[in-house]
């Protein structure tokens, strides 16, 4: 009998070492920290013109006297200069400030922009470049040149014309295969 009971215990023994081993492997622990660098999205709007004379681009002025039926030279461009390839969207808003004591309303259908649809998607007042912009590449320019329609009268006297680009990006890894499936847009406003 003490020799069963001898063999019971030697056997209990052996199970809770065994059981005491397998629980140790299931609740091994260890800690382990991971930096993570996050990419770097950055542009800059560019808008130069070519003088009058001809030669090469400059930057563009704010102020330019123009006259009705003319063309001003404006070109408008984003550069990457960021780590990161980026969708590029570019927002343009035309206005026209009547000289003062002139009362009416501007219409600025009179100014236009000759617009790139070969390389630029319009869409919900957008215009989107077609293709990522990879690091240290420039767009294709958006417009090149702003005309003044010749039926702007007298009205227009002294009166000011504002075109404003704002110009955005986001990532383009993990984030859609065109630039109209891209999502994080900073607000449009």
């Amino acid at each position: 009998m003490k020799y069963k009971v001898l063999i019971c215990t030697c056997i209990a023994i052996c199970l809770s070492i065994a059981a005491y081993g397998t629980a140790a492997y299931f609740t091994h622990e260890d800690t382990v920290t991971n930096v993570i660098a996050a990419g770097n999205v950055k542009i800059r709007l560019q808008e130069w013109r070519i003088p009058e004379d001809g030669g090469e681009p400059v930057p563009f002025a704010d102020a330019i006297d123009v006259m009705p039926g003319t063309e001003v030279s404006k070109i408008v461009s984003v550069r990457n200069v960021g780590r990161q390839e980026a969708w590029i969207r570019i927002f343009v808003d035309k206005s026209i400030v009547l000289a003062q004591g002139v009362d009416g309303d501007a219409d600025t259908s009179l100014i236009t922009v000759d617009l790139n649809r070969a390389y630029w998607t319009e869409k919900d007042g957008c215009y989107y470049y077609n293709q990522p912009l990879a690091p240290g590449e420039t767009t294709e320019p958006l417009f090149t040149k702003v005309a003044f329609s010749g039926e702007m009268g007298n009205m227009y006297q002294h009166s000011k014309a504002l075109i404003t680009v704002k110009a955005q990006a986001t990532q383009v890894i993990h984030n859609g295969t065109t630039v109209l499936e891209a999502a994080g847009w900073p607000d449009a406003e």
